[in-house]
């Protein structure tokens, strides 16, 4: 089992950054491939990023590309999501998942390990 924790979720104002971390743990982290997802109320679960075992590559979705930014230390067994210039419209859970064999980065149903989420709230 790969347990996953996230952090770093909060409130804040538009155009304003922050940094969520997801913590790994109980399995090699540097074996799986990583990724961030996302909730809105009301919404579907949307893919945000992920990024490869060993950072070689990285993928994002259209509405956050430019403006978030997926990293990991391996070392450190954590993942990172920088996300700058934050709009109302990325209020959201924001989830941490990975898998050792993915063959889409940005479909869910490739994931098996997920965190409890962190809320991340951007008022206007």
């Amino acid at each position: 089992q790969l347990q996953l924790i996230e952090s770093g979720g909060r409130l804040v104002q538009a155009g304003d950054s922050l940094r969520l971390s997801c913590a790994a743990s109980g399995r090699t982290f540097s074996d799986f491939v990583m990724a961030w997802f996302r909730q809105a109320p009301g919404k579907e679960r949307e893919f945000v990023a992920a990024i490869t075992r060993t950072s070689q590559a990285t993928t994002y979705a259209d509405s956050v590309q430019d403006r978030f930014s997926i990293s990991r230390d391996n070392g450190k067994n954590t993942m990172y999501l920088q996300m700058n210039s934050l709009k109302p419209e990325d209020t959201a859970v924001y989830t941490c998942a990975g898998s050792t064999e993915v063959s889409n980065l940005r479909g869910p149903d490739d994931y098996y390990f997920w965190g409890q989420g962190t809320r991340v709230t951007v008022s206007s």
